[in-house]
């Protein structure tokens, strides 16, 4: 086997090494970047630039065009944030001391253009990254937030607040394109992009297939020539090939395709078990039950369906959680991200449907990956898809904006659970993505129902499970590349079994009925809440921390003697773990039965007995 030189003659694995150690002292203030700046990053406590911001920052800054390849949670937001920052605070210094010097002639001060403009467009593909990136700036410029002012437009805003909000001309506009457009085009022309000088399009992988085509190419046309564009993604495919001709007309971006070393991805222990459709929710309750998982844990779920029944699930043995899904209003789902990053919540069941309902490039893409490897298996899925007639799918209200699996910044994720397996393989990276962060380490464990196991408990059953082998075997191809092994979850199937009992009480008790209960008052609270945080909450922040996400929603029958586990049941280590206090009682009579003592009277005696009894009320008169 052949060992890879780089340009010194060195082996690959020992260059890296060496750039590493080069970097290892390297901090943001060898970057150029303004002193605030370096500042409020010092204030963030970030010690040293990733990889991805030690080499897209120093270009950025010399204005350049960067097309940038860099895996989620590698610190992209940072990467373009801190130049473009820096390039506003840079001309408005400038401008400054032209204004302030006295030696300026009148003509070179309307060179200058002094007056207040939209410099910066920030595109994104959902609602939530753009509520992220708003509060990452709000950090990047802490100490010179007089100088630089954002606005986000993706919130459900009138036309008319949104006119006032662009009246004021703020310096960065972070929007989804499809309201960037709205504003450009319609809405008398609220966002002038006129001087326009840096344009960033983050996730741009993603910006198309979220449906962004035509907003996206109406705006190449709108945005002056000779501007710096920063593209942010964490794939090179066909979409960004797609935008980089679109928006890179006339210059040549610096690419760069980083892949980060092997020291600063890894953590992630990658479990798989294979199991039937029912015996996830088995598998669920005692992991959770039994605190098998310590910390912070999302739950993946295929659709919004799902989300409530899982939790509904959980509410059976008092389990708390809360949900995320594109039905919720955007106000509450950024609200759950925010309180779970401040570890209010544990658990967080999120449902993915954007890539189980669509995204059918990137699935075309991952079948041709796997055509080159394996060609037999391909044909066989393209033949029993040609055959099968495609099927209309309802039209639900989601959220085209919605996105949970990229972008979004989970903070102190210890375990990521996929229950539903993704449908490719890609998605399976960005999902386990969101633990092992920063250099922690983290657990990614994937529920996969074998073929012949599909269909067979039909009220747990969904349909992408069907494919969950031929994924399993794309995802582990693709880990093995990488150099990462995915083990199997080994558990004791006696002691688990053990549960079964009450898991089958608890699952029979969560009905669709139920659940389509729940989906509704689950959204009308969320909306109340939602109106809540958006006017009440405004003016009393303080008391945004009384508003809960993971309430139980009561719409399933519960009961009681599920939130508690029997003695017999725990097996030693779980004796262990969990202590005598935390073993519940369980009562022999039935809660919320009528007492037996409560129809006898405050006595204890029936009512009218004496009446009843012939012995004692028996009268006969003497014959006279």
């Amino acid at each position: 086997m052949k060992r890879k030189i780089d340009e010194t003659n060195e082996p690959a694995e020992k260059a890296e090494a060496v750039t590493s150690e080069a970097h290892k002292g390297f901090s943001f203030a060898d970057l150029a970047l303004d002193p605030r700046l370096v500042q409020a990053v010092a204030e963030q406590k970030f010690s040293q630039p990733t990889l991805v911001q030690r080499m897209a920052i120093p270009i950025a800054l010399k204005g350049q065009d960067v097309l940038c390849k860099a895996k989620t949670g590698s610190g992209k937001t940072a990467a373009y944030v801190l130049p473009v920052l820096a390039g506003i605070l840079k001309r408005k210094t400038v401008r400054q001391f032209i204004v302030e010097s006295s030696a300026v002639a009148n003509a070179n001060l309307c060179q200058t253009d002094p007056e207040p403009a939209t410099t910066a467009l920030i595109l994104v593909p959902t609602r939530e990254l753009a509520d992220q990136i708003f509060k990452a700036i709000e950090q990047f410029s802490a100490f010179c937030s007089k100088d630089v002012r954002a606005v986000k437009l993706t919130d459900k805003l009138s036309d008319a607040v949104q006119r006032s909000l662009l009246a004021t001309l703020p310096d960065i506009v972070i929007s989804t394109p499809a309201r960037a457009w709205h504003n450009v085009n319609g809405n008398s022309s609220a966002l002038s992009l006129s001087k326009l000088s840096h344009l960033v399009l983050d996730e741009a992988d993603l910006l198309l297939s979220y449906g962004y085509d035509s907003d996206l190419e109406n705006l190449s046309w709108s945005i002056p020539k000779g501007i710096q564009t920063i593209m942010m993604s964490a794939t090179l495919t066909s979409e960004v090939d797609s935008l980089k001709k679109i928006f890179y007309r006339d210059n040549v971006p610096e690419l760069l395709d980083l892949e980060e070393p092997d020291n600063e991805g890894e953590g992630i222990t990658q479990l798989v078990t294979k199991c039937g459709e029912d015996e996830k929710f088995l598998l669920a309750y005692v992991i959770f039950k039994l605190k098998l998982v310590k910390g912070k844990c999302i739950i993946f779920v295929g659709d919004v369906d799902r989300c409530y029944r899982l939790k509904l699930f959980f509410e059976q043995f008092g389990i708390r959680s809360c949900i995320l899904n594109s039905e919720l209003p955007v106000n509450s789902r950024i609200h759950v991200v925010e309180e779970f990053n401040k570890n209010v919540y544990d658990i967080i069941i999120a449902s993915d449907e954007k890539e189980i309902l669509g995204n059918e490039n990137q699935a075309t893409e991952e079948e041709a990956e796997a055509e080159e490897a394996n060609e037999e298996e391909v044909e066989e899925t393209t033949e029993s898809s040609e055959k099968r007639p495609k099927k209309k799918r309802k039209s639900t209200k989601q959220d085209l904006e919605y996105g949970v699996s990229r972008g979004i910044d989970f903070k102190n994720v210890a375990a990521v659970i996929n229950f539903d397996l993704p449908t490719t393989a890609s998605s399976y990276t960005h999902r386990i993505g969101r633990t092992a962060r920063a250099g922690k380490a983290g657990m990614a464990l994937s529920f996969v129902v074998p073929k012949d196991q599909y269909r067979k408990h039909m009220p747990t059953t969904i349909a992408s499970a069907e494919k969950d082998e031929k994924i399993l075997a794309r995802i582990t191809k693709q880990q093995t590349k990488k150099g990462k092994e995915i083990k199997p979850y080994n558990f004791n199937s006696e002691q688990v079994e053990a549960f079964r009992y009450r898991m089958n009480d608890a699952l029979r008790a969560v009905t669709k009925v139920a659940v389509r209960e729940a989906r509704t008052r689950e959204l009308r609270q969320e909306l109340l809440k939602s109106e809540k945080l958006k006017r009440y909450f405004e003016e009393n922040p303080t008391e945004m921390a009384h508003l809960r996400h993971d309430g139980e929603l009561r719409t399933a029958r519960q009961q009681a003697h599920l939130k508690h586990i029997p003695e017999y049941l725990l097996p030693k280590e779980g004796k262990e773990a969990l202590t005598t206090e935390k073993v519940g009682f369980v009562p022999l009579r039935k809660f919320g039965g009528k007492d037996r003592r409560a129809r006898k009277g405050k006595s204890g005696k029936r009512i009218g007995s004496r009446k009843g009894d012939p012995l004692k009320t028996f009268s006969a008169r003497r014959r006279k």
